[in-house]
């Protein structure tokens, strides 16, 4: 399973947005800002213009050139007085050449025409000086021209817009970089757990200083990181029940078989023991017969140690003596010891009861104790207790060997693993299924060069005096 193809990124959904708006307001301030420059520069010319012409109708002074040029220099406009009757011009602040262009432009356009001088526009208006002889002036009032009234309104607009795109590209790469760059890992995050990585952690690397508020990204990290989590940990629940069926399913496959083989040979030392009994007075029955019967015993404490990985017993609890099952334990394994040349030591009584299924207890401490002496070896010593505090009830099975493998340390408790060549490696887990099912936990470690298995309890007890 693969995610869908990507789209596009962030910075296309981000940052190229945002700068496509500034740079739109930008634009249509500069338009905004030329198209008002403009009309004030025209609406100032005109205004101007105005002026000069209202101050020559009202003026009585003879326009003379050293008059002219004094206007001139006030208003910075040109003046050409206009010989009405010969159609050409007088006075005026204009040099031959420039006169020449504003004759020809008035004698084609007449007053309103546009004429350049000294590279500048000036527009041709009409004045009537009221002097001792009234008298017809032109006067050219300078013009700003579009382009540079544009640019003069413009320029402001553009350099804050040029900071402020210097400011914001970069920041949002930056921004968008970093917010990617997280989601980024999101993705593949999700991508390894839709191919069955489950309960992997992703760190956010790019998280939000240490007391600071989690931003969406990070509760967004740790909402696919408990995801994981718990997909992981339904997969092993799944897992283990199925191998917990499938397990039960061979075990009483086993025990149904194992369990008919033992009643066979028992019937047959019962028959044999009969007939030795029948014999001469003299005769006395071989011990190895009752040798013959508790190693049957342990084999059938071990196909109830198998029956308890199948189905639920139906077996009601009852109250068990902890002194008396350390001690029918020890009636079980003790030949198993003599034969190995195992020492078994029993620790003091507690006189304590626990609520729970005898022969299922029974069956986990025996596979327990008979780990314990095959791991002790011949000269080893084998430890079997029982320990009741307010903490619970605890059965204990210590041994002098050395050890479970360090290979196989963390799965012990597994069906089928096991560090004796000829082992099943079911012992453990019955031991621990056995503790499971009674609410307690079966734990072991190392311990000053000893192994120690404990199954704990939860402290269901009454006092001896009470048990039924």
């Amino acid at each position: 399973m693969s995610l869908s193809p990507r789209g596009r990124s962030l910075f296309g959904q981000l940052v190229l947005p945002v700068v496509g708006l500034v740079l739109a307001a930008v634009l249509g301030n500069v338009a905004f800002s030329a198209w008002l420059a403009v009309r004030r520069s025209f609406a100032a010319a005109r205004a101007g213009h105005e002026r000069v012409v209202a101050a020559l109708e009202g003026s009585r002074i003879s326009l003379s050139p050293q008059v002219l040029d004094a206007l001139h220099c006030l208003t910075g406009s040109h003046f050409v007085v206009w010989n009405t009757d010969a159609a050409a011009a007088g006075a005026s602040t204009l040099s031959p050449s420039a006169l020449d262009d504003v004759a020809t432009a008035v004698r084609s356009s007449g007053t309103g025409a546009v004429v350049t001088i000294d590279g500048r526009r000036h527009s041709i208006g009409e004045a009537w000086a009221a002097g001792v002889r009234p008298e017809r002036v032109f006067v050219l009032s300078p013009m700003q021209g579009l382009v540079e009234a544009s640019l003069a309104a413009a320029w402001p607009v553009l350099a804050v817009a040029a900071m402020t795109l210097a400011v914001l590209v970069p920041l949002g790469l930056a921004t968008t970089g970093r917010l990617a760059r997280r989601i980024s890992a999101v993705e593949r995050h999700v991508e390894r757990i839709s191919r069955g990585e489950f309960g992997t952690v992703l760190e956010d690397s790019a998280a939000t200083p240490a007391g600071s508020p989690e931003d969406e990204v990070g509760r967004l990290v740790a909402g696919v990181n408990r995801m994981s989590g718990e997909l992981d940990s339904l997969r092993n629940t799944v897992v283990a029940g199925e191998r917990q069926r499938l397990l039960g399913q061979l075990a009483a496959g086993f025990a149904h078989e194992l369990r008919n083989a033992i009643t066979g040979a028992r019937l047959a030392i019962d028959l044999h023991r009969r007939r030795c009994h029948s014999g001469t007075a003299g005769d006395t029955v071989d011990e190895s017969l009752a040798v013959a019967c508790r190693q049957l015993d342990i084999v059938e404490e071990e196909v109830r140690g198998l029956l308890a990985l199948g189905t639920p017993s139906h077996t009601a609890a009852t109250t068990v003596n902890l002194d008396a099952l350390v001690g029918e334990v020890r009636d079980l394994t003790a030949p198993r010891c003599e034969h190995a040349g195992v020492r078994l030591e029993c620790g003091p009584a507690v006189a304590a009861t626990v609520i729970g299924r005898h022969d299922a207890l029974r069956a986990a401490v025996v596979n327990l104790a008979l780990n314990a002496i095959d791991a002790a070896g011949r000269g080893g010593r084998v430890s079997l207790r029982g320990e009741a505090d307010e903490k619970g009830i605890r059965i204990v099975v210590e041994d002098d060997g050395p050890g479970p493998p360090a290979a196989l340390a963390a799965q012990l408790h597994e069906p089928f693993v096991t560090g004796k060549p000829e082992g099943v490696g079911l012992g453990l887990t019955v031991a621990k299924a056995v503790a499971e099912q009674h609410g307690g936990t079966l734990e072991w470690g190392r311990t000053d060069g000893r192994t120690r298995f404990v199954i704990g309890l939860p402290p269901a007890t009454i006092p001896p005096e009470r048990s039924a």
